[in-house]
């Protein structure tokens, strides 16, 4: 060192830290040998603590404010030191400034996904990621065991830790809670409550204190997800039934709204009724229905099958088929069944549905 900056350095008697940055958690005080000068004033500014470290030894931790380094201020290192009176040269040490602030929006996942059991789904995998936020609590444990002799200690050095302790913890917690799968999106809050405080005494150790942690997203596998949507859309409706007669009006109001008009419904409605009618026929399979034909009505009310573009629809109550003939989508020639009946017939040609088109007029007469 050139003799004006050792010279310099010796004239300096004000200790002290200006952060300018937003990821440093510590900084080692520069001083040409780490000599400082008896009487000097050490200034600690609000969100900082200075840590003094004498021979690899943790001596004093002072907080903010302004402390002139004389015997009687600093206990430990004069103890250390073996100094019984005061005394006017230079003496050794390393100065730490440690962040006290909030050091937030940092980054963690999990490093591989957890399995959960849910009693709909069973063995589930499921990932997670999210946010969490720390300062320093204990500045002498943080120095001694993390910082070491490190000039400047960054967020960047610690990060990949901390997401592994997170990472880790949410794969015990998440089981722990017992949600169901379905509801893990609405829990998030909970699930973050929860990992915070199993994660607290692991940063203590270091430290630290977790002041936060943010359950962002939860991940599941594909199909787990189109199963729980399916699930929805049946809910919503109520009941199967009501599902494969909310498909069907739907496919009969865009076939409508089609500029070929309701021509072209064999091929609309085909495709929109297509998952009701699988999962009604399913269903019928499952509760023995005959082989060929449609299955028998639940209930024992009167119900009719109605056959659109090839397809089988419903079973509809008489006032499902009326609607149905107001709209123009049950004619006088659509085939329809009901059970008890032996073959398909035609709407007009069945008694308790010839009231339905009592007010229809009957089909144009062809052009002589």
């Amino acid at each position: 060192m050139a003799l004006w900056d050792k010279l310099k350095q010796e004239l300096v008697d004000i200790v002290e830290w200006l952060d300018d940055s937003n990821d440093t958690l510590a900084y080692r005080f520069e001083r040409y040998q780490n000599e400082i000068k008896y009487g000097a004033k050490l200034v600690v500014r609000e969100g900082q603590m200075a840590v003094f470290i004498n021979e690899g030894q943790l001596a004093d931790v002072y907080k903010p404010g302004t402390h002139t380094l004389e015997t009687q201020n600093m206990p430990i290192l004069a103890t250390l030191r073996g100094w019984k009176y005061g005394f006017n040269s230079p003496f050794k040490a390393e100065v730490y400034f440690v962040s006290t602030r909030k050091f937030t929006d940092l980054k963690w996942g999990t490093p591989g996904p957890a399995m959960m059991r849910d009693k709909d789904f069973g063995m589930i995998r499921v990932t997670s990621f999210g946010l969490y936020t720390i300062r320093v609590k204990e500045p002498g444990i943080f120095v001694k065991d993390l910082v070491g002799t490190d000039a400047r200690f960054t967020t960047d050095e610690i990060q990949a830790n901390l997401r592994g302790k997170i990472g880790l913890r949410i794969k015990e917690v998440m089981p722990e809670l017992g949600i169901p799968i379905i509801e893990l999106e609405a829990k998030v809050t909970e699930m973050g409550n929860r990992l915070r405080e199993r994660l607290t005494p692991d940063f203590e150790a270091m430290g630290l204190e977790l002041v936060e942690v943010q359950v962002q997203d939860i991940g599941l596998p594909e199909e787990v997800e189109k199963a729980i949507d399916k699930r929805g859309a049946i809910a919503a409706v109520g009941n199967l039934q009501a599902y494969t007669q909310y498909e069907t009006a739907s496919s009969i109001r865009d076939a409508a709204n089609n500029p070929g008009g309701l021509a072209g419904a064999g091929v609309g409605i085909g495709v929109g009724v297509g998952m009701g009618a699988q999962m009604a026929n399913a269903m019928a399979g499952a509760m023995g229905g005959g082989a060929g034909g449609p299955p028998p009505v639940p209930g024992g009310g009167i119900a009719f099958h109605v056959a659109v573009g090839q397809q089988q629809t419903g079973p509809f109550d008489l006032g499902s088929l009326q609607q149905q003939v107001a709209s123009g989508s049950l004619k006088r020639d659509s085939l329809v069944w009901r059970n008890g009946m032996a073959q398909w017939m035609k709407a007009s040609d069945v008694a308790e549905l010839q009231g339905l088109f009592a007010g229809m007029p009957p089909p144009v007469p062809p052009a002589a």
